[in-house]
Order: C-alpha cells, then structure tokens, then sequence
C-alpha cells in the first residue's frame, strides 16, 4: 500500500480486512490451494479496481459501506487474471509485485487451480452481498450480470485471447483498442458500474459512470504500456520490456512514447470533464483518473 495518497488508505486497509475474512483460511484443506490463493489476492497492490467501485458509489450518493463485497469480489477476479497472466504459457513472468509469481512458488498446476478457485469464489461473494452487505436481490443479480460480462469472453478474457493472437502480427490500431478495452478496459467498467448500482445511480448517471470507465481503462492501458518500456524493474514489482521481448501491440510500439503519453493525458482529461457535472462525492474518481498519470508503478 505505499505509495497511496493519504485519503485512499482507509478504503483500502478496510478492503484488506474484507478480502482476508472472505477468503477461505490457509489452514483449511486442502491447505497448498488456500495458501496460494491468499498469496496473490492478499499480496499488495494498488486497489484501483476496489477503489473505483468505491468511487463510483459515492460519486452517485450511496452508501460505501454497502460495497465491500463487490469490491473484494473485483479484486479477486483481478488476481485469478494476474496468476494466469504469468503462466509459461501466457506472459511467462517469474515475478509480480515484487515477489516470485505464484506458478514459481507453487508450481504450474496449483496456480491454475487458484486461479479458477479465485473466480469462482469472486461470485460467491457477490451472492452474499444481499445478507452481508444490505445489498437488494435485484441489484445483486445485475451487478453478477456485469462482473460476468466483463470477466468472459467478451471482456477481460476475450481481450487476452485477441492480445495472444496478435503477438508477431503487424501494428494495427483497431486490434489494439480491442485488447486494451477487453484485456483491461472491461473490468474497469465493471467494477464502476457495479459500484454505481451498489449506490442507486439514474440511468443518467450510470452512462456517465460508463464514458468514465471507458476513458479510465485506456488511460491505464496506455500508462501500463509506456511503463513497460521507462518504468523502474523495483518499483513496478515486474521486469520491464517484457511487451517489447514478446512483439506485443502496444501504445508506443504504434504511435511512439509522446503520442501515447499525450494520449492518455487526453484520456483523463476526458475522465475529469465528465465528472465536471457530480458533486463533492466524485472526489474519489477524481483523484483516480489524476493518478493515472502520476504513477511509477
């Protein structure tokens, strides 16, 4: 958690706490799969996508509290993506987040099992959300509809398929807004638009909600891919270069660094613009769309 502003820590030692209560302990059986489990979803990281289903439920007026069950449910879909993402046969990166990938530490079998078992008990969660969290059946059914949707084929997945079959092809800027508003983008708009349903938003509100999420994820995308090529090895937690070793469609690769860096700079522009109409409580978005920009890591 270093490296956060100040205001966003509460939010996430609070998230810290929920996930590490949802998650089946490491002493239950079979204790390798729990353990590893818990190693990657409860092993650091920046909580954006928690934050921002925190964020979009108080930029509409709801009840934060209310959202503790999206939110871990979010960030467990996001490290089962991340665990995957480093297999040999994908990414094949021996490190993430500073520490050996969970295939290094448990072997290649165990973290494909965790890797299902975390997606799986992601909706769990999210069918507890009516008793532990005051959450109506109603709205609980159309935010699982939505984690669904940007989690599968058409979403974060469908984007990682698109980002495999691309690898050695010739740059192409429609393939590459495909993998950056799958791969990444969708599970970002889901987590927004869950915590604005979570909130009560209007159908008004829930499509601005939306235009954020869309400008929000290709703002990270193309910040991730510039990082990939100046960031720091220690501070990103990852080697650097990994997208230029394997010939991946990236930002940088098709338009250079300052074209891409004014093009996410552009991207939170648009974040902020749509916000201009939310009042005081939007102030988390805000800062999030802002810190796109700013971060190392």
């Amino acid at each position: 958690m270093s490296g956060l502003p100040q205001g966003w820590l509460k939010y996430v030692q609070e998230l810290e706490e929920i996930l590490a209560q949802a998650l089946p302990s490491a002493e239950t059986y079979p204790q390798v799969l729990h353990d590893a489990m818990r190693y990657s979803t409860l092993g650091g990281g920046k909580r954006l996508r928690a934050l921002l289903v925190m964020g979009a439920c108080a930029a509409v007026g709801g009840d934060v509290q209310k959202t503790g069950g999206l939110a871990a449910a979010v960030e467990m879909v996001h490290a089962y993506s991340l665990i995957h993402d480093d297999l040999p046969c994908m990414d094949d990166d021996d490190f993430r987040r500073g520490k050996p990938a969970n295939h290094v530490k448990y072997g290649e079998a165990i973290a494909v099992l965790a890797g299902d078992a975390l997606l799986t008990e992601a909706f769990a969660e999210l069918a507890r959300m009516p008793e532990k969290y005051g959450v109506p059946p109603e709205v609980t059914v159309r935010i699982v509809a939505e984690l669904a949707h940007g989690a599968g084929s058409q979403g974060m997945v469908g984007g990682q398929a698109v980002d495999i079959l691309s690898v050695d092809q010739l740059p192409d800027e429609q393939t590459l807004r495909y993998i950056h508003t799958h791969k990444t983008g969708a599970l970002f708009k889901a987590a927004l638009r869950g915590g604005a349903l979570v909130g009560g938003a209007t159908a008004e509100e829930l499509e601005a909600i939306t235009r954020y999420a869309e400008w929000f994820g290709l703002a990270f995308q193309i910040t991730d891919d510039i990082l990939d090529e100046v960031g720091d090895a220690q501070e990103l937690g990852k080697p650097v270069g990994r997208d230029q070793d394997l010939e991946k469609l990236t930002y940088p690769r098709l338009y250079g660094l300052e074209r891409s860096r004014a093009m996410a700079a552009e991207c939170v522009q648009n974040c902020l613009d749509i916000l201009s109409g939310f009042p005081e409580g939007a102030w988390l978005l805000r800062e999030l769309a802002s810190f796109v920009l700013q971060r190392s890591f």
